[in-house]
């Protein structure tokens, strides 16, 4: 996926004014979920993505412990400047729906099943774990 189409994709879903908020949202998003992903799973959404959005996915600092969702909603609010947890609810359904969107059903479900329950409710893809 080519990065302006990636961070249009962002951009509508989370009806920001600018593709700089956009990308602010993507940039921590990805970088909380590159934390809680690995192996194949990790390498073939990160193949999914444009390189700048790869790397961080790739790169994340390693978590401590496997978040719930409620937690990563959390973890985003912190890391991003001026949100609260609604907002940061908003721009993590923004992210999360964009990657679903770039990768085939087979990749979404074995991405499910790395992370705790409720993550498919952020990828906008209910039931699908």
């Amino acid at each position: 996926m080519r990065n302006d189409a990636f961070l249009e994709a962002v951009r509508e879903r989370g009806a920001y004014a600018s593709r700089q908020e956009a990308d602010r949202a993507a940039r921590v998003v990805l970088a909380l979920l590159g934390a809680h992903l690995v192996g194949e799973e990790r390498n073939r959404l990160a193949a999914r993505l444009p390189e700048t959005y790869a790397l961080i996915l790739l790169n994340p600092l390693p978590a401590a412990e496997p978040l719930s969702a409620e937690r990563f909603v959390r973890a985003a609010a912190a890391w991003i400047e001026g949100a609260t947890e609604e907002t940061a609810l908003w721009d993590t359904g923004a992210v999360l729906s964009a990657v679903a969107e770039a990768v085939d059903a087979d990749l979404m479900r074995r991405i499910l099943l790395q992370l705790p329950p409720g993550y498919d409710l952020l990828f906008g893809r209910p039931g699908e774990a």
